[in-house]
């Protein structure tokens, strides 16, 4: 498995937004993370990725923690944000380049990678523009170009279909399938609950802070005694759930 969380407690300042977390994404399978807004799915997130440190638990990430080899244990992560974050004074040439100096790749190799994605993606005769002439769609596409042509073992992509039109939402599925067959892990966050159900292959179902349940979605459906539900039908009742919890 590429992504393996154990009892991980987390958060801000102190504040435990995430309380005894665990699961794993496995490699060559899609993990839906899902969950209400403050459900703790970005801040699980920004664990992995190292942007805030556990207070209690450990992530390992291909056998490997942030504490062992920081660079090493990045290396293995490529990351999709919801919103894009992109350099004002550098080009999308510019941009691919850097990435290619951060995970250490092969120059030509990668660059030849990179303008496979560009053209599918419609940006390959954009490589000397500026992120201030790229609409929210453009500079999105660029971050899922510079994930992608990378050869992480873990991709996570947070609400990635945000300010895309649904051919680049189709593209951006393609390329998350081919990584898959590839043999990597993929963890998704997402509210498109109907796209998670058709391409995920387990789930993770976050609420309050707390796993509730975990599984394909033939387990989600035992979990939650509801042999006839979809994705959506198994998220309303946990909200129901957290609803019923806080009364």
């Amino acid at each position: 498995m590429s992504l393996e969380i154990k009892n991980l407690t987390g958060g801000y300042a102190h504040v435990a937004v995430l309380k005894d977390v665990s699961f794993t994404a496995n490699d060559g399978e899609i993990t839906g993370l899902i969950g209400l807004n403050g459900a703790g799915k970005s801040t699980t997130i920004k664990h992995v990725i190292g942007l805030l440190i556990p207070q209690k638990g450990e992530i390992n990430v291909n056998n490997m923690t942030l504490k062992a080899n920081k660079d090493a244990y990045h290396q293995q992560i490529a990351y999709v944000p919801e919103t894009p974050v992109l350099y004002p004074e550098l080009t999308l040439r510019e941009h691919i380049e850097l990435a290619i100096l951060a995970y250490d790749l092969d120059h030509d190799e990668t660059m030849a990678k990179a303008m496979v994605l560009l053209k599918k993606f419609r940006l390959d005769n954009k490589l000397d523009w500026f992120p201030n002439n790229f609409s929210k769609g453009m500079k999105q596409k660029v971050m899922i170009v510079c994930a992608f042509m990378t050869d992480a073992k873990l991709f996570i992509i947070d609400e990635p279909f945000t300010g895309l039109d649904p051919l680049a939402i189709h593209d951006l599925l393609d390329v998350v399938e081919a990584k898959k067959k590839a043999g990597a892990a993929i963890l998704m966050s997402t509210h498109i609950l109907a796209t998670a159900q058709q391409y995920a292959d387990r789930f993770v179902l976050l609420n309050d802070g707390k796993v509730r349940t975990s599984g394909t979605l033939a387990e989600l459906k035992q979990t939650f005694n509801m042999s006839d539900a979809n994705l959506d039908d198994i998220y309303l009742q946990m909200t129901k759930e957290a609803v019923d919890n806080h009364a």
